[in-house]
């Protein structure tokens, strides 16, 4: 059952008739336990991110499953004509890189407002390509951790496996033939948060409430491909590789 972002008239409904169509001529998505996405109120859907073309099919998940699928973007692009409206519209949340001092606070006025809202955000966690060579979840970053923490929000992590066989990682265009690959896509239960919830803004707890994230975005992926992941997740900065990304 669609929850009622979906089922009334909003900015999403000519991009959904755009985006849907096209990326079912790309992708047969399977979607597994999709019942845990809630129906209705805010959440923090958290995936792993293997391909540029990520955001675009799962945001095709989470409108099949009765969502509209809002990402976080850079507060830059909200200045950007046309491209900036298309975001209000779609009620996407700006990010700005603020100085440490003034994170906490801009995370707080983020998830209240979610809350008030009822609206469900996306945010990849390791904040950009997976750098593992083998494309295991890589190291977390803070942000949805935070985020959940300060809004005492659902944190449903979320696997898909098949779209680097459209796009790899770093690939420039789109590999289309044969059509319709098949791109699995798994939501899990809400990471349990409960003995942290008392300490939104404390360093310890945002670092565990992370690590059991990735962990279980970890698990749903071996699970899709029916393989063990490395016992040790791939840290960038111990392999002399550059991280972008601030979340």
């Amino acid at each position: 059952m669609s929850s009622s972002e979906k089922s009334r008239p909003s900015a999403f409904w000519p991009l959904a008739a755009i985006v849907v169509p096209l990326a079912g001529l790309m992708a047969k998505v399977r979607i597994t336990d999709g019942h845990k996405l809630p129906r209705e109120g805010a959440y923090i859907l958290s995936p792993n991110h293997v391909s540029e073309l990520d955001p675009v099919l799962v945001a095709v998940a989470v409108w099949r499953l009765g969502r509209a699928p809002r990402f976080m973007a850079k507060d830059s692009l909200f200045r950007v004509p046309v491209l900036g409206a298309a975001l209000r519209a779609t009620g996407m949340i700006p990010v700005a890189r603020t100085l440490s001092r003034d994170s906490a606070a801009q995370t707080m006025r983020q998830a209240s407002e979610l809350v008030a809202d009822g609206r469900g955000v996306i945010v990849y966690p390791e904040g950009t390509l997976t750098r593992d060579p083998d494309l295991w979840p890589m190291r977390g970053k803070s942000g949805a951790a935070r985020l959940a923490l300060a809004g005492d929000l659902p944190l449903i992590p979320v696997a898909h496996w098949g779209v680097q066989n459209i796009m790899g990682r770093y690939q420039r265009g789109l590999s289309l033939w044969p059509p319709r690959k098949l791109v699995r896509v798994a939501i899990g239960d809400p990471v349990d948060l409960s003995d942290l919830k008392d300490r939104p803004t404390d360093p310890a707890a945002i670092s565990e409430a992370t690590e059991r994230l990735m962990q279980a975005i970890t698990a749903l992926l071996e699970g899709i491909r029916d393989e063990k992941a490395p016992p040790k997740r791939w840290d960038p900065s111990s392999h002399g590789q550059a991280e972008t990304g601030r979340l």
